[in-house]
């Protein structure tokens, strides 16, 4: 039973928690209204019946007093057939008589209406006596009055003494009518107060249906509608069929819902084609980019970001960076990327060696981005640039001057050398021995000469300087470069032969850097080739065309029978100061010679090749472009800049 009370006021409870504040408030009050209505009610009810009692009590007294006032002296004198039709008649004049009873001193009835004496003794032959109060007097001046409850309501009793010259003749019993108007009063006023009763109820019933129908639900449509926009849906709207101030803010709210929809279908559109100029301008730039938010995950990378970092095949945007850097990069980043993000520093930069796609020295630049009041970090950006183009060209200078320097140095201290030696001891040294330290310098100036001349060339070739090409006649500058070695290659006892077909075509070129080539590849034969050997050079037309609006190039041989070079050294053999003697021979030189020729081969837009084999030989050789008639003077770009020296 406890259990099962238990559950029921917790159910109470829960059904009660449900209902709002502004519900229990309507409640209680409803609820002490009708309470104060139902006390008045039962208040005037209860005040109408004892008014109604009273009035009763009165009107039976009266009546009882003056009914025995005239009927004492007929019970006296013993008429009771006047006593009767007295009785009668007055019973019958009004309504208001329940009964009337005679009895004599000892109780016994002997005359009532409505049943009459001979009436019940020969209808029940019995002997009635009336029933007395215990507290009645007896013979009592004054009438006493009792009520009782009958099915037609409260009966009052009035109980009169008969006495005619103070003897007690007996008591006349007069039973009362309740009061119909009275009754009728306070039935009807109880249905009022029933019926008032439940029409609170009913109208506060009706008023929360109402109220909910027509306020409540709008105002909680208002508040999804509020909060459906607060989350950034603008599409949210309120259909209700409502007037006055209701529906205006109904309306207000919907317009409002549409401007909002537009103004973020605008904002939309103006941030989409502001995103688009963005990504855009970053995937242009040739440096990578990478923007980062503050728990490391990537919002943006371009193109070039991708392809230093290998991510061409992974969508790393919106991962965490750092899982997807190169182990170099992520170790040394990775503190400094959490130092900016906690407002620490504002900038970094680091120069780091990666191993991953493929071997590159890149620079990083780390900077935080800042709000528009530039009060909190909102991200991070990093710039990642390839600095492997610089690093090795720095390389390359730095190479090239301790080359140069090198080279310099050697032929230099060979005359301190000599020249020292002939001012300290000239005297003392004979004629041939001063001769041939004189020579020896000499000889030291000549190279250091030639290297001076050779690094002036290579210079003037990667200084960025224009030169004019033009139909250049092969057999001519092929005839001025045997010249110049005829006399050369007969004191080493070496055979020059000239092979140039005839009817060659001009080729489009440069006279002067042809016969520096010539110079230096027919130079070097000659160097490397024994007595006895032979340096040939060759000048023939191919048979293919490049294209049915040219013709065929003219190809370029320059061989020798002489040592050979190495397969090791022939990717090496067109660096800068790289001598092939330093392994095999002993025969001095700049090692730029075939540098040059690679230089001055690369502005004629070709290549130059060799083949070669160890103690049998070598053969240089490219092609050049033949001269169209129809074809302006050029002006030739350098291939290679002055800042950008490479060591191929």
């Amino acid at each position: 039973m406890l259990s099962l009370l238990k559950t029921i006021r917790d159910a109470i409870a829960s059904w009660w928690s449900e209902f709002t504040l502004q519900t229990k408030l309507l409640a209680v009050a409803t609820m002490v209204v009708s309470l104060v209505m139902s006390g008045l009610t039962f208040w005037a009810v209860n005040t109408i019946q004892q008014d109604a009692r009273m009035n009763d009590t009165r009107f039976g007294r009266d009546l009882g007093l003056l009914l025995a006032a005239n009927v004492a002296p007929l019970v006296a004198d013993n008429n009771l057939s006047e006593v009767a039709q007295f009785s009668q008649r007055f019973y019958s004049s009004t309504s208001s008589v329940r009964y009337m009873l005679y009895a004599d001193e000892t109780g016994e009835i002997f005359f009532g209406i409505p049943f009459w004496e001979a009436e019940v003794e020969n209808s029940l032959t019995i002997k009635r006596r009336i029933q007395l109060p215990d507290d009645y007097p007896g013979d009592g001046e004054k009438p006493m009055v009792r009520q009782h409850m009958t099915p037609d309501g409260t009966v009052t009793d009035v109980f009169i003494p008969l006495i005619v010259n103070k003897k007690y003749l007996g008591v006349l019993a007069i039973g009362i009518n309740p009061n119909q108007t009275a009754v009728i009063s306070t039935n009807f006023t109880r249905d009022v107060t029933i019926a008032v009763f439940i029409t609170i109820w009913v109208m506060v019933i009706l008023a929360g249906v109402i109220n909910a129908l027509t306020i409540t639900k709008p105002i909680k449509e208002l508040l999804v509608g509020v909060k459906q926009i607060a989350t950034g849906n603008f599409k949210q709207r309120i259909d209700l069929p409502l007037g006055g101030e209701l529906g205006e803010l109904i309306l207000s709210f919907n317009e409002m819902a549409e401007r909002l929809e537009r103004y973020e279908e605008q904002n939309i559109e103006e941030l989409t084609a502001e995103k688009a100029k963005l990504e855009t301008l970053v995937s242009t730039i040739a440096d990578g980019a990478v923007l980062i938010d503050n728990n490391m995950q990537v919002i943006l990378v371009n193109p070039t970001a991708r392809r230093i970092f290998g991510w061409e095949t992974t969508d790393v945007v919106g991962c965490n960076v750092l899982h997807h850097l190169p182990p170099s990069v992520q170790m040394e980043i990775t503190r400094p990327l959490y130092e900016m993000a906690a407002g620490e520093c504002e900038s970094a930069e680091f120069r780091i060696f990666i191993n991953q796609p493929i071997p590159r020295t890149i620079r990083i630049l780390l900077t935080t981005v800042l709000n528009l009041q530039r009060e909190s970090i909102k991200g991070i950006a990093i710039t990642v640039q390839d600095i492997t183009r610089e690093v090795e060209l720095n390389d390359a200078k730095s190479q090239f001057i301790s080359n140069v320097s090198h080279e310099l140095r050697t032929p230099l201290f060979n005359i301190k050398t000599y020249i020292e030696t002939l001012h300290d001891y000239g005297e003392d040294l004979a004629l041939q021995e001063r001769q041939e330290f004189l020579q020896t310098v000499n000889n030291e100036t000549d190279r250091l000469t030639r290297l001076v001349n050779d690094v002036l060339d290579l210079s003037k070739l990667e200084s960025g300087r224009n030169y004019s090409f033009d139909g250049v006649d092969l057999a001519q500058a092929i005839e001025q470069t045997l010249r110049t070695y005829q006399l050369n290659a007969k004191d080493k006892g070496v055979e020059l032969v000239q092979e140039v077909a005839l009817n060659l075509p001009l080729v489009m070129g440069n006279y002067d850097l042809l016969v520096q080539v010539f110079g230096n590849l027919i130079g070097n034969a000659l160097k490397f080739t024994k007595a006895g050997g032979k340096v040939a050079i060759r000048a023939y037309q191919l048979d293919f065309k490049p294209s049915h609006t040219q013709s065929a190039p003219v190809r370029i041989e320059i061989s020798d029978t002489g040592i050979g070079i190495a397969t090791e050294d022939q990717h090496s053999i067109f660096e800068r100061f790289f001598r092939v003697e330093n392994r095999v021979h002993t025969l001095e030189g700049t090692g730029l010679g075939l540098s040059i020729v690679r230089n001055i081969i690369d502005r004629h837009r070709s290549k130059v090749h060799l083949v070669s084999e160890v103690s049998i030989g070598t053969t240089f050789w490219f092609d050049l472009a033949a001269f169209e008639e129809k074809t302006p003077p050029i002006q030739i770009e350098p291939i290679v800049e002055a800042s950008k020296i490479t060591t191929t």
